[in-house]
């Protein structure tokens, strides 16, 4: 990673304190709204606890209520225990999907869902602050992390991006129905192949970002990430909010390895000079 300082490094954290903000908002959004439109493969989560299909059917919109209700709280009052609980209910919710059956890559391929939020705490956190008695505090969307915090946001958001995408991938490679559902209302008269070769690409991706980024290769990733979550073939829009805090995460990662206008003008002096 390259060595940033001062109004550098700032910069960065500015952009990347939005974008993470605004993944970390959708995905509870995006979550509420299957809530509020009673999601039958939700009864599966619900049954992890003993609660049966009426109670399940009563409790959804409640959740999905709640849910939207602090999204947009994240959004326009962005207090610290927000994004706090929403990695905790992240990693609550994907864990029910291989508690109920469900592969386990369900659960590493939502990474996006509870790290972009994580990411954006560690981002925003302060030297010598208490994390307990800092929840009910704002989080600033002008970040002045040291060098140490920030390169502990660029290694959250590389093992995020690499659990998604991996995630992602592998799901593929066990030939997901409801990918090759995807596939299939695509147009390819081979959604098997489709998907073998999705997780290649998916899974050659991750090794890349986990050991050495290349920020063109991850412009690439975000597009593809962002693009494929609209195949859907029910409730796509819904899904592509859900789903922000994984391209989110690319982008983040994308910005903070990014020349900074800072060094642009610095280097345009020189050259002057």
């Amino acid at each position: 990673m390259k060595n940033y300082s001062g109004e550098a490094l700032f910069e960065h954290s500015h952009k990347m304190h939005y974008i993470l903000r605004i993944a970390a908002a959708m995905c509870f959004i995006g979550h509420g709204a299957f809530g509020i439109i009673t999601k039958p493969i939700w009864c599966n989560y619900f049954a992890v606890f003993g609660i049966g299909k009426d109670l399940a059917y009563t409790l959804m919109p409640i959740v999905g209520s709640v849910d939207i209700i602090l999204g947009l709280i994240l959004l326009f009052y962005p207090i610290r225990a927000i994004p706090a609980w929403l990695v905790a209910w992240g990693i609550v919710t994907a864990s029910l999907r291989p508690l109920s059956g469900e592969p386990f890559a369900e659960l590493i391929e939502r990474a996006g869902n509870f790290g972009a939020p994580l990411a954006l705490l560690i981002l925003g956190s302060k030297a010598g602050q208490n994390f307990l008695s800092g929840l009910w505090s704002k989080l600033d969307p002008n970040p002045r992390p040291t060098k140490k915090t920030f390169d502990n946001v660029v290694l959250c958001l590389r093992i995020v991006v690499f659990l998604l995408l991996v995630g992602h991938g592998w799901l593929n490679l066990i030939g997901k129905k409801a990918l090759l559902a995807q596939y299939t209302s695509l147009g390819f008269p081979n959604p098997e192949k489709i998907a073998s070769l999705v997780a290649g690409f998916e899974l050659g991706a991750a090794v890349i970002v986990l050991i050495k980024p290349v920020r063109y290769l991850l412009l690439i990733f975000f597009i593809w990430k962002m693009g494929t979550e609209l195949f859907y073939p029910k409730w796509e829009i819904f899904e592509w909010v859900e789903r922000a805090g994984s391209y989110g995460a690319i982008l983040a990662l994308y910005v903070a390895l990014g020349k900074s206008t800072v060094q642009s003008r610095t280097n345009q002096h020189k050259l002057a000079v």
